[in-house]
């Protein structure tokens, strides 16, 4: 589903990542922990093609990367990638179903569509009550699951996560956590996700540790 060979980066003479080889299958929950400084949120934005690499080869879903324009690369994550972030990063001047239908206005699709999936997976993720609500007036648990609807509205083939579950308390944690899983056996929704959570990555199907830019060893 996504494979990556050869992935380096750098930042002027600092280099991050050296020679990161990773693949993920589809349905797969994976996490990606290390030490702060390892490289890990790099190496998720890169696969997100939010950041590009110096050398290497990325393959998402067929689709070679490293072969598209800006355009099309921004077109490609648009409609094949979802992102959850530590910071929801929700428009505070939009509700709930407004900022989770945005990223299928901004791919073209029917506003009907759109409006109707967002209120599908709004009511999935237990916020049927809170559609209408702007995000001032939500927990941040409650944030963060619009965050996640927001991720999901394009039927994304993966979602990136870089530490969704950093600005959580214990309790929304831990549901967030079982979201993902849940959605996974609903959706075969494929996550790949950077984590100090220990919790949430025991959880994964795969554990990939990272030290030093690259990945050192891979538990299943």
């Amino acid at each position: 589903m996504l494979s990556a060979t050869g992935i380096q980066k750098s930042y002027g003479q600092l280099w991050v990542l050296k020679g990161v080889d990773i693949t993920i299958r589809q349905g797969e929950i994976a996490s990606i922990v290390g030490p702060s400084g390892s490289g890990k949120s790099t190496l998720l934005h890169i696969l997100g093609t939010l950041d590009t690499p110096d050398e290497g080869i990325i393959n998402i879903d067929g689709s070679k990367i490293n072969s598209l324009n800006d355009k099309q690369v921004a077109a490609f994550r648009n409609k094949h990638i979802g992102f959850v972030f530590q910071f929801h990063h929700l428009l505070p001047e939009f509700s709930a179903v407004e900022n989770v239908c945005i990223p299928g206005w901004i791919a073209g699709r029917k506003k009907k569509e759109v409006h109707d999936r967002a209120i599908h997976l709004l009511n999935t993720l237990g916020l049927s009550e809170r559609i209408n609500n702007k995000p001032n007036e939500l927990s941040g648990g409650e944030q963060q699951r619009v965050a996640v609807a927001r991720a999901l509205i394009n039927s994304p083939k993966v979602v990136f996560a870089d530490e969704p579950t950093g600005n959580l308390d214990s309790a929304n944690a831990r549901e967030l956590h079982q979201l993902f899983f849940d959605l996974r056996k609903e959706l075969n929704q494929t996550f790949l996700i950077v984590t100090h959570n220990e919790e949430l990555a025991q959880m994964s199907d795969r554990i990939l540790h990272m030290k030093d830019g690259k990945i050192i060893d891979q538990n299943s």
